[in-house]
Protein backbone atom coordinates (compact mmCIF):
# COMPACT_ATOMS: atom_id res chain seq x y z
CA UNK A 1 0.00 0.00 0.00
CA UNK A 2 2.86 2.41 0.82
CA UNK A 3 4.45 2.17 -2.62
CA UNK A 4 1.10 2.45 -4.37
CA UNK A 5 0.06 5.61 -2.50
CA UNK A 6 3.38 7.39 -2.93
CA UNK A 7 3.58 6.24 -6.55
CA UNK A 8 0.16 7.72 -7.28
CA UNK A 9 1.18 11.07 -5.78
CA UNK A 10 4.50 11.10 -7.66
CA UNK A 11 2.71 10.21 -10.87
CA UNK A 12 0.27 13.07 -10.38
CA UNK A 13 3.19 15.48 -9.94
CA UNK A 14 4.77 14.32 -13.20
CA UNK A 15 1.54 14.34 -15.18
CA UNK A 16 0.67 17.86 -14.12
CA UNK A 17 4.17 19.26 -14.50
CA UNK A 18 4.95 17.89 -17.98
CA UNK A 19 2.11 19.04 -20.30
CA UNK A 20 3.07 22.71 -20.64
CA UNK A 21 0.61 22.99 -23.55
CA UNK A 22 -2.30 22.51 -21.16
CA UNK A 23 -0.94 24.59 -18.28
CA UNK A 24 2.09 26.80 -17.92
CA UNK A 25 4.43 26.39 -14.97
CA UNK A 26 3.02 29.63 -13.62
CA UNK A 27 -0.50 28.21 -13.83
CA UNK A 28 0.60 25.16 -11.88
CA UNK A 29 1.90 27.45 -9.10
CA UNK A 30 4.96 25.25 -8.55
CA UNK A 31 6.83 26.18 -5.39
CA UNK A 32 10.13 24.95 -3.97
CA UNK A 33 10.98 25.56 -0.33
CA UNK A 34 13.29 24.12 2.29
CA UNK A 35 15.90 24.74 4.92
CA UNK A 36 19.22 23.44 6.22
CA UNK A 37 20.50 23.53 9.80
CA UNK A 38 23.74 22.73 11.57
CA UNK A 39 23.70 22.10 15.30
CA UNK A 40 26.38 21.87 17.99
CA UNK A 41 25.76 19.91 21.22
CA UNK A 42 27.65 20.09 24.50
CA UNK A 43 26.76 18.25 27.72
CA UNK A 44 28.38 18.51 31.14
CA UNK A 45 27.98 14.83 32.05
CA UNK A 46 26.33 12.28 29.79
CA UNK A 47 26.66 11.86 26.04
CA UNK A 48 23.24 12.49 24.48
CA UNK A 49 21.48 11.48 21.22
CA UNK A 50 24.27 8.98 20.30
CA UNK A 51 26.77 11.86 19.95
CA UNK A 52 30.03 12.51 21.81
CA UNK A 53 28.46 15.61 23.28
CA UNK A 54 30.52 15.62 26.49
CA UNK A 55 33.46 16.63 24.25
CA UNK A 56 31.27 18.94 22.16
CA UNK A 57 29.74 17.51 19.00
CA UNK A 58 28.71 19.06 15.65
CA UNK A 59 27.08 15.75 14.59
CA UNK A 60 23.60 17.19 14.06
CA UNK A 61 22.84 18.15 10.48
CA UNK A 62 19.51 18.43 8.71
CA UNK A 63 18.38 19.52 5.23
CA UNK A 64 14.80 19.55 3.96
CA UNK A 65 13.44 20.32 0.46
CA UNK A 66 9.80 20.24 -0.64
CA UNK A 67 8.17 20.77 -4.02
CA UNK A 68 4.46 21.48 -4.46
CA UNK A 69 2.12 22.27 -7.33
CA UNK A 70 -1.49 23.47 -7.51
CA UNK A 71 -2.98 22.40 -10.84
CA UNK A 72 -6.50 23.52 -9.83
CA UNK A 73 -7.77 25.87 -7.12
CA UNK A 74 -8.97 22.93 -5.03
CA UNK A 75 -6.12 20.47 -5.61
CA UNK A 76 -2.54 20.63 -4.36
CA UNK A 77 0.16 17.95 -4.62
CA UNK A 78 3.59 17.91 -3.03
CA UNK A 79 6.55 15.92 -1.78
CA UNK A 80 9.27 16.53 0.82
CA UNK A 81 12.62 14.82 1.32
CA UNK A 82 14.98 15.11 4.26
CA UNK A 83 18.64 14.45 4.97
CA UNK A 84 19.31 13.83 8.66
CA UNK A 85 22.42 13.07 10.69
CA UNK A 86 22.40 12.84 14.50
CA UNK A 87 25.41 11.10 16.01
CA UNK A 88 25.17 7.43 15.04
CA UNK A 89 21.62 7.83 13.71
CA UNK A 90 20.43 8.76 10.25
CA UNK A 91 23.05 9.85 7.71
CA UNK A 92 20.47 9.10 5.02
CA UNK A 93 17.88 10.75 2.79
CA UNK A 94 14.29 9.83 3.66
CA UNK A 95 10.79 10.73 2.49
CA UNK A 96 8.99 13.00 4.96
CA UNK A 97 5.71 13.12 3.06
CA UNK A 98 4.24 12.87 -0.44
CA UNK A 99 0.58 13.78 -0.66
CA UNK A 100 -2.28 14.94 -2.82
CA UNK A 101 -4.72 17.32 -1.08
CA UNK A 102 -8.22 18.07 -2.39
CA UNK A 103 -10.16 20.75 -0.50
CA UNK A 104 -13.79 20.87 -1.63
CA UNK A 105 -14.62 23.73 0.75
CA UNK A 106 -13.91 24.91 4.28
CA UNK A 107 -16.03 22.10 5.71
CA UNK A 108 -14.42 19.17 3.90
CA UNK A 109 -11.07 18.21 2.44
CA UNK A 110 -9.07 15.02 1.98
CA UNK A 111 -5.38 14.22 1.50
CA UNK A 112 -3.74 10.89 0.79
CA UNK A 113 -0.31 9.38 0.22
CA UNK A 114 2.35 9.62 2.89
CA UNK A 115 0.61 12.27 4.97
CA UNK A 116 1.46 14.10 8.17
CA UNK A 117 -0.29 12.57 11.18
CA UNK A 118 -2.53 15.23 12.79
CA UNK A 119 -1.89 14.09 16.37
CA UNK A 120 -1.00 16.34 19.27
CA UNK A 121 -0.30 20.05 19.13
CA UNK A 122 3.04 20.22 17.31
CA UNK A 123 3.44 16.99 15.35
CA UNK A 124 2.55 18.55 12.00
CA UNK A 125 5.22 21.26 12.35
CA UNK A 126 8.06 19.03 13.58
CA UNK A 127 9.55 19.21 10.09
CA UNK A 128 9.55 23.04 9.92
CA UNK A 129 12.46 24.19 12.09
CA UNK A 130 12.31 27.81 10.83
CA UNK A 131 8.77 28.17 12.22
CA UNK A 132 9.55 27.94 15.95
CA UNK A 133 11.90 29.34 18.59
CA UNK A 134 13.26 26.11 20.05
CA UNK A 135 16.23 24.07 18.86
CA UNK A 136 14.60 20.99 20.41
CA UNK A 137 10.86 20.60 20.76
CA UNK A 138 9.87 19.14 24.17
CA UNK A 139 11.42 15.68 24.12
CA UNK A 140 8.84 14.14 26.43
CA UNK A 141 6.28 14.30 23.59
CA UNK A 142 8.37 14.87 20.43
CA UNK A 143 11.59 12.82 20.72
CA UNK A 144 14.13 13.90 18.11
CA UNK A 145 15.40 10.35 17.53
CA UNK A 146 11.92 9.25 16.39
CA UNK A 147 10.87 12.34 14.44
CA UNK A 148 10.99 10.49 11.11
CA UNK A 149 8.64 7.76 12.32
CA UNK A 150 5.98 9.78 14.12
CA UNK A 151 5.70 12.71 11.68
CA UNK A 152 3.64 10.89 9.05
CA UNK A 153 1.88 7.71 8.01
CA UNK A 154 0.86 6.01 4.76
CA UNK A 155 -2.86 6.47 4.22
CA UNK A 156 -5.22 9.44 4.36
CA UNK A 157 -6.66 12.33 6.35
CA UNK A 158 -10.08 13.95 6.11
CA UNK A 159 -10.38 17.44 7.57
CA UNK A 160 -12.55 20.52 7.76
CA UNK A 161 -13.75 23.47 9.81
CA UNK A 162 -17.24 23.83 11.26
CA UNK A 163 -18.52 27.26 12.27
CA UNK A 164 -20.30 27.11 15.63
CA UNK A 165 -21.50 30.70 15.70
CA UNK A 166 -20.10 33.93 17.11
CA UNK A 167 -20.57 32.79 20.70
CA UNK A 168 -18.97 29.34 20.27
CA UNK A 169 -16.16 29.86 17.77
CA UNK A 170 -15.00 27.22 15.27
CA UNK A 171 -14.29 23.49 15.43
CA UNK A 172 -11.56 21.99 13.26
CA UNK A 173 -11.73 18.21 12.80
CA UNK A 174 -9.33 15.60 11.42
CA UNK A 175 -9.85 11.89 10.90
CA UNK A 176 -6.97 9.71 9.75
CA UNK A 177 -5.93 6.13 9.15
CA UNK A 178 -3.44 3.94 7.38
CA UNK A 179 -0.11 2.32 8.19
CA UNK A 180 2.90 3.50 10.20
CA UNK A 181 6.38 2.04 10.22
CA UNK A 182 9.12 2.58 12.78
CA UNK A 183 12.39 2.16 10.87
CA UNK A 184 15.00 -0.33 12.12
CA UNK A 185 17.20 2.56 13.35
CA UNK A 186 14.38 4.44 15.11
CA UNK A 187 15.22 5.80 18.55
CA UNK A 188 12.41 3.81 20.19
CA UNK A 189 14.26 0.62 19.20
CA UNK A 190 17.74 1.77 20.26
CA UNK A 191 17.94 -0.12 23.55
CA UNK A 192 16.80 -3.33 21.86
CA UNK A 193 19.47 -2.98 19.18
CA UNK A 194 22.17 -2.39 21.77
CA UNK A 195 20.96 -5.51 23.62
CA UNK A 196 21.55 -7.52 20.40
CA UNK A 197 17.89 -7.70 19.33
CA UNK A 198 17.54 -6.40 15.78
CA UNK A 199 14.38 -5.65 13.79
CA UNK A 200 15.78 -5.67 10.22
CA UNK A 201 12.56 -4.37 8.66
CA UNK A 202 11.48 -2.15 11.54
CA UNK A 203 8.18 -2.36 13.41
CA UNK A 204 4.82 -1.31 12.06
CA UNK A 205 1.13 -1.86 11.56
CA UNK A 206 -2.18 -0.10 10.96
CA UNK A 207 -3.60 2.86 12.86
CA UNK A 208 -6.68 5.05 12.90
CA UNK A 209 -7.54 8.16 14.87
CA UNK A 210 -8.93 11.65 15.00
CA UNK A 211 -8.36 15.12 16.37
CA UNK A 212 -10.49 18.12 17.34
CA UNK A 213 -9.25 21.71 17.64
CA UNK A 214 -11.73 24.14 19.20
CA UNK A 215 -10.95 27.74 18.34
CA UNK A 216 -12.82 29.35 21.19
CA UNK A 217 -14.64 32.69 21.13
CA UNK A 218 -11.70 34.11 23.11
CA UNK A 219 -9.36 35.33 20.34
CA UNK A 220 -6.13 33.37 20.25
CA UNK A 221 -7.24 30.48 22.49
CA UNK A 222 -7.40 26.96 21.04
CA UNK A 223 -8.23 23.83 23.06
CA UNK A 224 -7.85 20.41 21.50
CA UNK A 225 -7.54 16.67 21.85
CA UNK A 226 -6.46 13.80 19.64
CA UNK A 227 -6.42 10.04 19.93
CA UNK A 228 -5.31 7.23 17.71
CA UNK A 229 -5.18 3.47 17.98
CA UNK A 230 -2.23 1.40 16.90
CA UNK A 231 -3.50 -2.06 16.03
CA UNK A 232 -1.60 -5.37 16.13
CA UNK A 233 1.98 -4.47 15.17
CA UNK A 234 4.48 -7.21 14.40
CA UNK A 235 8.09 -7.40 13.28
CA UNK A 236 10.73 -9.92 12.37
CA UNK A 237 13.27 -10.19 15.17
CA UNK A 238 16.82 -11.55 15.19
CA UNK A 239 19.07 -12.09 18.18
CA UNK A 240 22.38 -13.60 19.21
CA UNK A 241 24.06 -12.17 16.09
CA UNK A 242 21.44 -13.66 13.81
CA UNK A 243 21.49 -17.13 15.38
CA UNK A 244 17.91 -16.71 16.62
CA UNK A 245 14.94 -15.60 14.52
CA UNK A 246 11.62 -14.72 16.06
CA UNK A 247 8.95 -12.04 16.22
CA UNK A 248 8.09 -8.99 18.25
CA UNK A 249 4.37 -8.45 18.80
CA UNK A 250 2.78 -5.27 20.13
CA UNK A 251 -0.74 -5.39 21.55
CA UNK A 252 -3.23 -2.74 20.33
CA UNK A 253 -3.11 0.48 22.32
CA UNK A 254 -4.51 4.00 22.24
CA UNK A 255 -2.48 7.21 22.49
CA UNK A 256 -4.68 10.01 23.91
CA UNK A 257 -3.36 13.58 23.76
CA UNK A 258 -4.76 16.81 25.26
CA UNK A 259 -3.46 20.30 24.50
CA UNK A 260 -4.16 24.03 24.52
CA UNK A 261 -2.50 27.10 23.05
CA UNK A 262 -3.02 30.84 23.55
CA UNK A 263 -1.52 33.42 21.19
CA UNK A 264 -1.89 37.18 21.41
CA UNK A 265 0.33 39.87 19.94
CA UNK A 266 3.92 38.84 20.79
CA UNK A 267 3.21 36.07 23.33
CA UNK A 268 2.43 32.36 22.98
CA UNK A 269 1.63 29.93 25.81
CA UNK A 270 0.93 26.20 25.32
CA UNK A 271 0.42 22.97 27.26
CA UNK A 272 0.22 19.32 26.18
CA UNK A 273 -0.22 15.95 27.90
CA UNK A 274 -0.17 12.45 26.43
CA UNK A 275 0.15 8.84 27.49
CA UNK A 276 1.76 5.89 25.67
CA UNK A 277 0.77 2.52 27.23
CA UNK A 278 2.47 -0.30 25.31
CA UNK A 279 2.51 -4.03 26.02
CA UNK A 280 4.65 -6.22 23.78
CA UNK A 281 6.44 -9.56 23.76
CA UNK A 282 9.56 -11.06 22.19
CA UNK A 283 9.00 -14.60 20.94
CA UNK A 284 11.62 -17.09 19.72
CA UNK A 285 10.76 -20.69 18.68
CA UNK A 286 11.16 -23.14 21.55
CA UNK A 287 11.62 -20.40 24.15
CA UNK A 288 9.09 -18.75 26.45
CA UNK A 289 7.93 -15.30 25.38
CA UNK A 290 9.58 -12.31 27.03
CA UNK A 291 7.16 -9.49 27.95
CA UNK A 292 8.32 -5.91 27.45
CA UNK A 293 6.47 -2.63 27.54
CA UNK A 294 6.20 0.91 28.77
CA UNK A 295 3.63 3.24 30.28
CA UNK A 296 4.86 6.76 29.62
CA UNK A 297 3.01 9.81 30.96
CA UNK A 298 4.37 12.96 29.29
CA UNK A 299 3.63 16.66 29.49
CA UNK A 300 5.11 20.06 28.87
CA UNK A 301 4.27 23.71 29.40
CA UNK A 302 5.90 26.34 27.20
CA UNK A 303 5.88 30.07 26.54
CA UNK A 304 7.57 32.33 24.02
CA UNK A 305 7.79 36.09 23.53
CA UNK A 306 8.92 38.18 20.56
CA UNK A 307 11.07 40.83 22.20
CA UNK A 308 12.03 42.64 18.99
CA UNK A 309 11.44 42.20 15.29
CA UNK A 310 14.52 39.96 15.07
CA UNK A 311 14.85 38.40 18.54
CA UNK A 312 12.52 35.91 20.26
CA UNK A 313 12.89 34.00 23.52
CA UNK A 314 11.17 30.97 25.00
CA UNK A 315 11.09 28.62 27.94
CA UNK A 316 9.54 25.23 28.64
CA UNK A 317 9.33 22.53 31.28
CA UNK A 318 9.12 19.05 29.73
CA UNK A 319 8.60 15.93 31.87
CA UNK A 320 8.09 12.20 31.33
CA UNK A 321 7.63 9.30 33.73
CA UNK A 322 7.56 5.62 32.70
CA UNK A 323 5.47 3.74 35.26
CA UNK A 324 6.90 0.40 34.08
CA UNK A 325 10.39 1.33 35.31
CA UNK A 326 11.58 0.98 38.90
CA UNK A 327 12.08 4.08 41.01
CA UNK A 328 15.26 5.97 40.20
CA UNK A 329 16.72 8.29 37.53
CA UNK A 330 16.00 5.80 34.71
CA UNK A 331 12.27 6.15 35.43
CA UNK A 332 11.91 9.81 34.47
CA UNK A 333 13.15 12.81 32.51
CA UNK A 334 12.66 16.39 33.71
CA UNK A 335 13.95 19.06 31.36
CA UNK A 336 13.92 22.83 31.82
CA UNK A 337 14.91 24.68 28.63
CA UNK A 338 15.65 28.35 27.95
CA UNK A 339 15.79 29.37 24.28
CA UNK A 340 16.69 32.35 22.15
CA UNK A 341 16.41 32.92 18.41
CA UNK A 342 17.80 35.72 16.26
CA UNK A 343 16.71 36.29 12.66
CA UNK A 344 19.46 38.04 10.70
CA UNK A 345 17.09 38.37 7.73
CA UNK A 346 14.23 36.40 6.17
CA UNK A 347 16.62 33.59 5.16
CA UNK A 348 19.23 33.25 7.92
CA UNK A 349 18.64 32.60 11.63
CA UNK A 350 20.46 31.31 14.70
CA UNK A 351 19.27 29.61 17.88
CA UNK A 352 20.84 29.10 21.31
CA UNK A 353 19.36 26.89 23.99
CA UNK A 354 20.24 25.74 27.49
CA UNK A 355 18.73 22.58 29.03
CA UNK A 356 18.80 21.48 32.66
CA UNK A 357 18.01 17.76 32.61
CA UNK A 358 17.32 15.46 35.55
CA UNK A 359 16.75 11.75 34.97
CA UNK A 360 18.03 9.44 32.23
CA UNK A 361 14.85 8.04 30.66
CA UNK A 362 15.21 10.06 27.43
CA UNK A 363 18.04 10.63 24.98
CA UNK A 364 20.79 8.61 26.68
CA UNK A 365 22.03 5.12 25.81
CA UNK A 366 24.49 2.86 27.67
CA UNK A 367 26.81 2.21 24.71
CA UNK A 368 27.68 5.90 24.44
CA UNK A 369 28.17 6.17 28.21
CA UNK A 370 30.30 3.15 29.22
CA UNK A 371 31.16 4.73 32.57
CA UNK A 372 27.49 4.81 33.56
CA UNK A 373 24.88 7.54 33.41
CA UNK A 374 24.87 10.47 35.84
CA UNK A 375 21.42 11.44 37.20
CA UNK A 376 21.67 15.04 35.95
CA UNK A 377 23.29 16.90 33.08
CA UNK A 378 23.27 20.28 31.36
CA UNK A 379 22.87 20.44 27.61
CA UNK A 380 23.90 23.48 25.55
CA UNK A 381 22.73 23.72 21.92
CA UNK A 382 23.86 26.17 19.25
CA UNK A 383 22.18 25.99 15.86
CA UNK A 384 22.33 27.99 12.66
CA UNK A 385 19.82 27.65 9.86
CA UNK A 386 19.06 28.93 6.39
CA UNK A 387 15.63 28.74 4.76
CA UNK A 388 14.32 29.47 1.30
Amino acid sequence: MKKILVGVVAGMLVLWAVPARAQSLEDLNIQIHGYATQGFLYTTNNNIFTTNSSDGSPAWTEAVVNVSAQPTPKLRVGVQGRYFLLGNLGNAITLDWAAADYKANDRFGVRFGKVKSPSGLLNEIQDIDPSYVWSLLPQSVYPLESRNSVLSHYGGVVYGTLKLGDKLGKLEYRGFGGQRQLGPTDGYLLNQREAGLVLPNGLGGTLEGGALHWKTPLPGLMIGASDFRDNHWTAQLTGNNGALTGTEKVEPFNLPDYFARYEKDKIMVAYEYDRIPVKASLQFPGLPGTPIGLDERSWYGMASYKLTEKFSAGVYDSQLVDHHVALGPARYSKDWAISGRYDFNQYLYAKAEQHFIRGTELGFDPDMNPGGLKPATKLTILKIGVSF
